[in-house]
């Protein structure tokens, strides 16, 4: 790619040009440099709609949109206050737990700061923690549950790497197990870390009512048995991810609708739109991302850039801590699902050389995205933090380094330490 190609190019991303935009120029560029016709990009974009496995990305953004816009995160929140508000630091740990859960079915950061942040922040507050405390754990409990199933990110990383030509096979299944350990660790690092934190306060805790916790789940009988009947089924091998998410999408629609009567007919084509609008941006990028990729792999570009590194690196922790700082960078720059489309297929061939299988890559590439949403000084979920609790940034900035400083532990186990991550292979 000659200086005028890699100036436009540059230009088209300063432009705010969408990104799918920025490869699908690049792609055709380079084919068209290669003397390669340029209809292969049409038969890239038309081969992803081949993938049975994609269906489940509208439909499980669907139903976590649908989620959002219901009482579903209060309800969620009572049961957890009614079953853990008695431990020390349960509601930090409740926080913990309701984010973490919201954000793996919804598959966005934001919109769990936005729908649970606002309603956890004012009770954190009354319970009497400090502000700054309640500033960072919000923040930090906003960008957890990527790593669960069926978050749409984890969904997205298979689907990437099943399009690639590998040695080694992935199923998502495997990706969806791999992610519970290291999801496990985060909340028992960030839940030692919160209670040592207030352990100076007096006792912040509600005692255990049996009535209350009754009444919570009376209230939330019809949501909390689904995810463990829609796990238990895909663990089981009984319904494949397409066909479960079709089942969320249903199961939600008749809850929410017949039962709680909180989604309307009037409000289903709005929440459509919106969802069908990001699964849409996803897909567009994934597909011209798929062609670059081969433009790459033509060109023997990830065989180069695996030269380059190993002529300065001379080990796969080297390598892994090398990949730490980069991706921390990417999460605080670039949104997740542009990441995994494009930086997935150049990095996973040389992963794999440094022997490093690809689903350990891929909860390594999610930790470290998921932290990079709450990076300074421009993670997005400082942001978003920042307009819906009106605080400065400095002030969210301030508040959320030493969660920063505990997940940034977290990934580094997770890389280091493969078993975390594949021990269901042992």
């Amino acid at each position: 790619m000659n200086l005028t190609a890699a100036i436009t190019l540059v230009t088209l991303a300063l432009m705010r040009m969408p990104v799918f935009v920025v490869i699908a120029a690049a792609a055709l560029w380079g084919f068209y440099r290669q003397e390669i016709h340029l209809s292969v990009v049409a038969v890239e974009i038309y081969r992803i709609t081949e993938t049975p496995i994609l269906l489940a990305l509208p439909l499980f953004s669907f139903a976590g949109y649908l989620l959002a816009e219901t009482r579903a995160s209060q309800r969620l929140f009572r049961v957890s206050q009614a079953l853990l508000g008695w431990l020390p630091a349960g509601l930090p740990i409740i926080t913990l737990l309701c984010c973490t859960f919201f954000t793996a079915i919804t598959g966005a950061s934001g919109v769990t700061i936005v729908a649970i942040g606002a309603l956890i922040y004012p009770a954190l507050q009354q319970a009497g923690y400090e502000r700054k405390f309640c500033l960072g754990l919000v923040c930090a409990s906003g960008s957890l549950g990527l790593l669960l199933a069926p978050s749409m990110p984890l969904i997205l990383y298979g689907v990437v790497v099943q399009q690639m030509d590998l040695p080694v096979t992935l199923e998502l299944t495997d990706l969806f197990l791999a992610g519970l350990v290291p999801m496990a660790l985060m909340l028992i690092l960030l839940s030692v870390w919160s209670y040592w934190t207030v352990r100076h306060l007096p006792a912040v805790r509600t005692s255990f009512d049996v009535g209350e916790l009754k009444a919570a789940l009376w209230e939330a009988r019809a949501e909390l048995p689904f995810p463990f009947v829609l796990l238990g089924c895909i663990y089981g091998g009984w319904v494949t991810l397409s066909e479960a998410a079709a089942v969320t999408v249903i199961y939600v629609l008749l809850v929410e609708s017949l039962f709680y009567r909180e989604i309307s007919l009037r409000k289903l084509p709005p929440v459509l739109v919106k969802s069908s609008v990001l699964v849409g941006e996803i897909i567009l990028i994934l597909a011209v991302a798929l062609a670059f990729s081969n433009l790459l792999v033509d060109a023997g570009i990830p065989g180069q850039l695996f030269e380059l590194i190993r002529n300065h690196v001379d080990s796969k922790y080297s390598f892994l801590l090398l990949l730490n700082g980069v991706l921390l960078l990417l999460g605080a720059f670039l949104d997740i699902f542009s990441a995994i489309v494009i930086v997935v297929p150049l990095l996973l061939p040389v992963a794999v050389a440094y022997d490093i299988h690809p689903v350990h890559l891929g909860i390594v590439f999610l930790a470290n995205m998921q932290l990079g949403y709450f990076t300074p000084p421009v993670g997005m979920n400082l942001f978003i933090a920042s307009a819906r609790l009106k605080e400065p940034i400095t002030t969210i900035y301030r508040a959320s380094w030493p969660f920063f400083v505990v997940l940034l532990i977290a990934v580094l186990l997770i890389s280091y330490i493969p078993l975390l991550s594949l021990w269901w292979a042992t």
